[in-house]
């Protein structure tokens, strides 16, 4: 049975439950400068096991135990830095310094217009040609996961403002991984990160079948270049509704013939409640393997893998065809600068910027 979406949420660290996270690093290669780079495993006790690099600070793996407690890797990727670097698609990575698109790649902060780089046809898209997902971060360990820390310059990507941030992964109960973002800056700036790991929960396959609901009981509608309209709507007799489980693959042609989507969904979901609250819960049925995820952000992207066509072959060898994977990413508004009624991605001195997202990963019978 599909857990239910109103199962109150707890999270313990593991040293409140007496488990003990294991943490192991080894180099990961070389960037074309001449920067090293690491890849570090953080693993528990009950066969959960997550691999992040600094480079781009990517998620390059999760393993996680079915039903039957068979374990298989639930994220797409690649197995080498130098595929990481040659072929980029975000897969797990932190993007940022703004997430998602900003129309025309403009924006107007304070009576200032910037123009940020057109790296999305003519749209701005996480961050630029070196967004975050393209720089090396400094790696810390911890008690219980990896702090990593990067600071972007004043001007990089055409960005406002020395913008330090600090994103911490850290290893939880119940198989549980959190994600804690943190930035502060000394000019007001714009600031929108997210993590952009592409899920499969049957570890192969495509993911039509998955069950998906969101806590989200409105959308933001876009254009065909997927920026949104500035409307807010509600899912209800649409093929957004996913207010209760319903597999992904049910309405999506429906979805593309109706409101003339890019071959499927890759849109901005208007979570409901306000704090740290249920955002998301995916189900893969065969497995049973099931992804719950909580956050303190205003939204959530759901992307079904529209643009992977077959051209890039990931760990093992597979070939990642069209939705290989899917993404649920926590964030604020897709093109936030530009609709005084999203919340504001508006960062200013004195300020901190601050989110949590938790993925509990579970296998249910």
């Amino acid at each position: 049975m599909t857990p239910s979406a109103e199962s109150v949420f707890q999270f313990f660290p593991l040293e409140d439950l007496g488990q003990k996270v294991h943490i192991t690093s080894k180099p990961f290669g070389q960037t074309p400068d001449g920067t090293a780079v690491s890849i570090y495993k953080l693993s528990n006790d009950a066969d959960f096991e997550v691999s992040i690099t600094n480079y781009g600070g990517a998620i390059t793996s999760i393993k996680t135990p079915d039903r039957n407690g068979m374990v298989a890797d639930v994220v797409l990727g690649y197995e080498s830095l130098d595929d990481y670097i040659r072929n980029p698609r975000y897969f797990g990575c932190i993007a940022g310094r703004h997430a998602n698109r900003i129309a025309k790649g403009r924006f107007t902060l304070d009576g200032t217009e910037y123009q940020l780089a057109q790296n999305n046809g003519a749209n701005h898209l996480h961050g630029g040609y070196k967004g975050f997902d393209k720089v090396v971060w400094s790696a810390r360990e911890t008690a219980n996961g990896l702090e990593l820390s990067y600071l972007s310059q004043d001007g990089e990507q055409n960005y406002p403002g020395n913008l330090s941030v600090t994103v911490k992964y850290s290893m939880a109960s119940n198989n549980e991984l959190k994600i804690d973002y943190s930035a502060t800056t000394d000019q007001a700036t714009i600031v929108n990160l997210t993590n952009h790991s592409y899920f499969n929960l049957a570890g192969g396959g495509d993911i039509l079948s998955h069950e998906l609901m969101l806590n989200a009981d409105n959308f933001t509608p876009v254009s065909k270049d997927l920026i949104p309209t500035g409307e807010i709507s509600h899912v209800e007799a649409t093929p957004m509704n996913f207010t209760a489980a319903k597999p992904i693959g049910r309405d999506i042609n429906e979805a593309y013939d109706q409101l003339g989507f890019t071959g499927g969904y890759d849109h901005n979901f208007v979570l409901n409640g306000s704090g740290m609250k249920f955002a998301a819960q995916l189900h893969e049925p065969k497995s049973g393997r099931t992804l719950r995820i909580h956050t303190t952000e205003p939204g959530i992207q759901f992307y079904s893998g529209n643009f992977l066509d077959g051209t890039l072959k990931g760990k093992g060898g597979v070939v990642y065809q069209k939705y290989a994977g899917l993404c649920l990413e926590t964030q604020h508004f897709p093109d936030a600068p530009n609709h005084d009624n999203f919340p504001s991605t508006v960062l200013r001195p004195g300020e901190t910027y601050s989110h949590i997202t938790v993925l509990e990963f579970s296998n249910p019978s």
